[in-house]
């Protein structure tokens, strides 16, 4: 089976895996345009274990759904080495 996930720019399309229970985590990103937005999506949407990604280019902020299969320590890894070469700040919300 396959989960379509619809976000307000895009939509992705994840094999469904089960998972024990999920967790949504906020990230701080300084997004400035949908261009952003898709990179974010795009990297956190290869992570094993994501279901939705929702982000929000005025507030800068990035919400995940994901289950037990990723942790936000690994998203942030990612989103930290996309910040080091677009020159975004990325952190985890407060």
């Amino acid at each position: 089976k396959n989960i379509i996930i619809q976000t307000e720019s895009s939509y992705f399309k994840h094999p469904q895996r089960p998972t024990t229970n999920m967790t949504e985590t906020v990230f701080d990103v300084g997004m400035t345009c949908e261009g952003c937005a898709n990179a974010v999506k795009r990297i956190l949407g290869k992570l094993d274990g994501v279901t939705n990604i929702d982000t929000n280019v005025d507030a800068k902020k990035v919400t995940v759904t994901h289950g037990d299969a990723v942790t936000k320590e690994v998203m942030l890894a990612k989103l930290t080495k996309w910040s080091e070469a677009s020159g975004k700040s990325v952190a985890l919300a407060a």
